[in-house]
């Protein structure tokens, strides 16, 4: 059988640490994968005056798999997200964004674990009908919802769930207002819950869902939402479990899947040997997923949330005094 190979993108800032920290644990962990190093974001701005050059494009449609670290979309020059290009070129439909509680943590609750399911290029997120008038106190954008969009998404969610053994599919919307953009979006996830008798469907307004989710969070499994309700919402769960350094992301299409950490580039402390790695390390985790290597996943899983919860060689933000290096040694060592 062909060894895996595994499109990576170490991206900007504290990118390339977290990344090669997650590769390490990977190694560890007797993963047999090939890696294929490819730029985007600012590095590949620099060599190749471009933030997202073909050659990149062209490995990650042949490799199928990416892990991604960060990456930085110049703000304000006319540069279009990374990420939303990433999205769209791959058809990358479905962003699934898991919290999951880790004892040690300095995070408001213990008992987290619920999915956020996200489409993830259409809604007010796909581009279209962006203009400012000409003396620019005007601007407008468009939100567009399929029929074909919002079953591929919630027809997911609901595969999702039932695969992972899960109780309740939360659809998250606003058509009392957006009523024909969410009004669908909602028509749709109505209709595809009845063929899942199975599991439990219910329908929340997505201000409702914001207050429930940090009163009472434990109402919630899966949540399944548009684009730009599920951005937030999935910020707000991370929020729940301590924060977006807990956080990883999968971006699935029918032929291509991107894990990445979901935090920013962090430059501030880029090259200290600071950051927390666990987001991308769970986006790795993610990635064994998918290729279908759970007991890996969950010995990776394991070690993870036994070096948080002992303390043991932590980073700041986890209550420790530790760096990047130490905290995958700690991890290391557990393997």
């Amino acid at each position: 059988m062909a060894k895996q190979t595994i499109t990576v993108i170490k991206g900007d800032g504290i990118g390339p640490s977290i990344i090669d920290s997650a590769i390490e644990i990977l190694n560890a962990a007797g993963c047999d994968f090939d890696y294929e190093f490819v730029d985007a974001g600012l590095a590949a701005l620099e060599k190749t005056g471009e933030l997202l050059p073909k050659e990149t494009l062209d490995v990650i449609e042949k490799n199928k798999i990416t892990l991604k670290g960060p990456l930085t979309t110049p703000v304000g020059e006319g540069f279009t997200s990374i990420n939303v290009t990433l999205r769209k070129h791959f058809g990358l439909y479905a962003n699934v964004r898991p919290v999951k509680s880790f004892a040690g943590t300095k995070a408001r609750y213990d008992d987290i674990d619920i999915i956020t399911v996200r489409e993830n290029t259409q809604g007010m997120y796909s581009g279209l009908g962006q203009v400012v008038s000409d003396d620019g106190n005007e601007a407008e954008a468009m939100s567009k919802i399929t029929r074909e969009g919002a079953q591929k998404i919630v027809t997911f969610a609901y595969e999702l769930a039932r695969r992972e053994g899960r109780k309740k599919v939360t659809a998250v919307h606003k058509a009392n207002i957006l009523k024909s953009t969410s009004g669908l979006f909602l028509k749709v996830a109505r209709e595809v819950g009845e063929r899942y008798p199975d599991i439990e469907s219910a329908e929340m307004i997505v201000d409702a869902t914001c207050m429930k989710l940090v009163m009472t969070p434990e109402e919630f499994d899966v949540i399944v939402t548009t684009n730009l309700f599920g951005d937030i919402l999935s910020d707000l769960c991370a929020g729940l479990v301590g924060g977006l350094g807990m956080a990883p992301g999968a971006n699935i299409g029918e032929n291509a899947a991107i894990f990445e950490a979901v935090h920013g580039s962090a430059p501030d402390i880029a090259g200290k040997n600071l950051a927390n790695p666990t987001s991308v390390i769970l986006a790795s985790i993610q990635m064994l997923e998918y290729l279908e290597m759970g007991e890996t996943a969950n010995r990776i899983r394991s070690a993870v949330a036994d070096v948080i919860k002992s303390g043991d060689r932590t980073t700041r933000d986890l209550g420790g005094n530790h760096g990047t290096t130490d905290f995958t040694q700690a991890v290391i060592e557990r393997l």
